[in-house]
């Protein structure tokens, strides 16, 4: 049993906005890097497009913050509500091949998204790395509780991720959100907070490989994303995050020199150091370049 909520969220909704802020950035920064221009990334060119549009990553945050902002927790049919709203505002964002399938229906029938997320990929339910993506605000607004993130958690996977490896996905960046927001991020902390899977066993791996491993390569040892699978994309993220846990261009930069899923890993990545970060520290050219996220939380 979580604690209860408190009436006042002000301190949540704030770190949850600096979360989102860097998710928002590593995501749009992310983005640039498709197709992968190696030689550019590696002699870490900025890129050059006037504005850097983020993706499907930052409007499935965007909805998890309003169910927060709204309820104060996660309610599962009006979070599937609100991801089917920010899909039929703009599908091209770059929504996977599962959403593309879920999200139309759930914008008319939110309340069957148990039966439809359990029905995709043969009833099997999805283990991509979509709820990992777009979860780490969740982790930055429950961070006086870890139990509460860890379910909170669990419920904003389910709505689009019934396999046990996307939920173990959500589980781990929301608690490296948390751990991070409060200056404590930990990889081992995290696996310990993680449901036995194959995504604690990559952060757990993780946890064990040195910080002076180039990104390449421990991108090569963790997975990098290019799967779409949770277990092949949070480790790496997580480590590149606890590299840099206080400087968010350089946990960025870092990120994307692992390549594969770039703006997935980035958003992560982004998220979870931002949510102890924010943006202040980022430079200005990057910040004009990448596209408004909406406020108001």
């Amino acid at each position: 049993m979580t604690p209860p909520i408190p009436a006042d969220r002000s301190a949540d909704r704030r770190a949850a906005r600096r979360s989102l802020d860097g998710l928002a950035l590593g995501d749009a920064f992310g983005e640039r890097w498709f197709p992968l221009f190696r030689d550019r990334l590696r002699a870490r060119r900025t890129p050059e497009e006037h504005t850097w549009h983020w993706t499907d990553d930052t409007a499935m945050a965007l909805g998890i913050l309003r169910v927060l902002d709204e309820h104060g927790e996660i309610r599962q049919a009006e979070l599937a509500h609100a991801f089917a709203l920010g899909y039929d505002a703009d599908p091209a964002r770059g929504y996977g091949y599962g959403m593309h399938e879920l999200l139309p229906r759930l914008l008319r029938e939110p309340h069957r998204w148990p039966e439809l997320a359990r029905a995709l990929f043969g009833g099997e339910g999805s283990l991509g790395n979509g709820a990992a993506m777009r979860v780490a605000p969740l982790g930055a607004w429950f961070h006086t509780s870890l139990p509460a993130v860890a379910e909170q958690a669990a419920l904003s996977a389910e709505v689009t991720h019934a396999h046990p490896e996307g939920v173990a996905g959500a589980v781990a960046v929301a608690t490296a959100a948390a751990l991070s927001a409060t200056g404590r991020l930990d990889l081992g902390a995290v696996a310990a907070a993680t449901p036995p899977s194959a995504v604690r066993d990559g952060v757990e791996k993780a946890a064990a490989l040195p910080f002076g491993t180039p990104p390449w390569k421990a991108s090569d040892i963790l997975g990098n994303g290019q799967r779409i699978r949770a277990d092949d994309t949070v480790p790496f993220a997580l480590w590149c995050a606890a590299r840099h846990a206080t400087d968010l261009t350089e946990a960025l930069w870092s990120t994307a020199e692992g390549f594969g899923d770039v703006d997935t890993t980035c958003a992560i990545t982004g998220g979870v150091v931002g949510a102890r970060t924010g943006v202040d520290d980022v430079s200005d050219d990057w910040l004009r370049r990448r596209e408004l996220v909406p406020g108001g939380l």
